[in-house]
């Protein structure tokens, strides 16, 4: 893997980064197919929107269909017919918010799975092996997540177990090196700025190819996210991409490309739009509002989505108050462009180096109001 920086706008950066399967321009967002599928949306409709990577999760993988099966079937990208660059995330945050019944020890996590209850043991080595085995270009280290507000002596333990198991994944990593693939450490910490500066530090040390910032966008307000970001970003390798994980809203989004961050991913753009709510550059719409039953207008007549400039609402509105599955799909398609779309837009305010006039611009727009009426 290369990461390149090209320009730099203040803090904003503007990349690219190769790896095995392609080139993803950076700032990235990353549509979430955390069971190697898109709910609801065809990959064609994902790289037609404008995505370089998405991400998958191996706990899920793991669980279903097992990583030695889609090893077995050629790889995670043949798999689901996606042949351009894949991130796995390592599972550690779904063991700690899915599995029923779970023991977390030096060793590893032992946990009861969701799907059928029987008992899994995750550690660092093999979280790096499934990994490997799915054939992913972006892997994760393993780590513990802890929601917030939590005691700082659970943070503090969790962030140095977090920086134990950072250094097995690296050796395990390191033993069968995949050709071209990368490995990131992830800075834990919660909210606690000594913490997160500790263990950043410590990763930085270990010399991963990619630094992750997680453990965030878990009960925190904005504010407190966006002042540990300030905290992490600044002891971070300049030369090294650095990915914001699991967040967020088009304005975190904004705020993360402000301090620094490079790579990001969310569900919001397909979980929204399967109940009804769709981004456009006027700001959210929700489409189970009644005022929208007898509205003829798209959602943005000048979107470069299809679905977004040709779509009538009051379509949009039937379908999602009917329950109609095309409905989600629909609203799915216009949100992951959405997100790409902004993207873009980032990329090339960073490119000319207005990205503050820019940011502050699509804000406005999202406070300006709706399309004017036909």
């Amino acid at each position: 893997m290369k990461f390149d920086l090209h320009v730099t706008d203040g803090t904003a950066r503007l990349g690219t980064l190769d790896t095995p399967h392609g080139r993803v321009r950076t700032p990235a967002f990353m549509p979430v197919g955390t069971q190697a599928a898109m709910k609801g949306v065809h990959w064609h409709e994902v790289r037609e929107a404008g995505a370089d990577i998405v991400l998958s999760n191996t706990y899920h993988l793991m669980l279903r269909p097992s990583a030695e099966r889609i090893a077995r079937l050629g790889g995670l990208h043949a798999f689901m017919g996606w042949p351009h660059p894949i991130l796995t995330d390592s599972g550690g945050f779904q063991v700690m918010s899915l599995a029923k019944l779970r023991k977390v020890a030096e060793h590893g996590v032992t946990f009861q799975s969701h799907v059928d209850g029987a008992t899994v043991e995750l550690t660092p080595e093999r979280a790096v092996e499934i990994q490997r085995l799915l054939g992913s270009d972006i892997a994760m280290q393993l780590d513990e997540c802890v929601a917030l507000p939590a005691p700082p002596a659970e943070i503090e333990r969790a962030m140095r177990l977090s920086l134990r198991w950072a250094e097995r994944c690296k050796r395990a990593f390191e033993e069968d090196l995949p050709s071209g693939r990368a490995l990131f450490g992830i800075v834990q910490g919660g909210d606690v700025p000594d913490l997160r500066r500790e263990s950043a530090r410590a990763l930085v040390d270990l010399d991963f190819q990619g630094y992750a910032i997680g453990g965030l966008a878990v009960g925190e307000p904005q504010a407190t996210m966006l002042a540990m970001i300030e905290e992490v970003a600044p002891l971070l390798p300049a030369d090294r991409p650095r990915y914001l994980m699991g967040v967020g809203t088009p304005d975190d989004l904004l705020k993360g490309v402000a301090r620094g961050i490079d790579m990001f991913d969310c569900v919001l753009p397909t979980r929204n739009g399967r109940h009804g709510l769709a981004y456009t550059r006027f700001g959210p719409v929700n489409l189970k509002n009644a005022r929208h039953a007898e509205d003829p207008r798209p959602l943005d007549p000048e979107s470069p989505c299809r679905v977004a400039a040709t779509v009538p609402r009051a379509y949009l509105h039937h379908l999602i108050r009917v329950d109609e599955m095309l409905g989600a799909m629909l609203l799915s398609i216009v949100n992951i462009a959405y997100f790409q779309t902004l993207m873009q837009g980032v990329r090339a305010a960073i490119a000319e180096r207005r990205f503050a006039d820019h940011a502050a611009a699509v804000t406005e727009d999202w406070s300006r109001g709706d399309v004017p009426a036909l």
